[in-house]
C-alpha cells in the first residue's frame, strides 16, 4: 500500500499552514498494526528526497511533532511494512477525533 498518494499529497497543506489554527484539520491517519503507534497528519512538505509531515503522534508519549515519509516507509517488522494508512479515515477537525482530545 502506498502511504502517500498523489491525491493526498495535493490536498495536504504545506508545513506551518495551520500553525495558528486551534482546531487543526487532520488529513491522514497512519498506524502500526504491530504496536499502539498512531500518526495523525495535519501538514506536510517535500524536503529534498523526503516528505516531512507535522501532526499528532501517539506512541511512547502523546505529542505534536515532525516525522518523515522515508522513516514511516522504512519501518519494518520481520521484513513486513510496520506502518499502514487508515483507508477508512476521512479528513476531519482534531476536535472530532477522540484520541487527540
Amino acid at each position: 500500500m502506498k502511504l502517500l498518494t498523489e491525491e493526498l499529497r495535493a490536498q495536504l497543506p504545506a508545513l506551518y499552514a495551520q500553525e495558528k489554527e486551534k482546531d487543526k484539520m487532520v488529513y491522514i491517519k497512519f498506524f502500526s498494526p504491530f504496536s499502539n503507534w498512531t500518526w495523525f497528519v495535519t501538514e506536510g512538505s517535500q524536503e529534498e528526497d523526503d516528505f516531512i509531515f507535522f501532526g499528532y503522534v501517539i506512541g511512547f508519549e502523546k505529542e505534536w511533532g515532525y516525522f518523515s515519509l522515508n522513516e514511516l516507509q522504512s519501518t519494518r517488522v520481520r521484513s513486513v511494512p510496520a506502518v499502514e494508512r487508515d483507508l477508512h479515515f476521512s479528513p476531519k477537525r482534531q476536535s472530532e477525533i477522540p484520541e487527540m482530545n
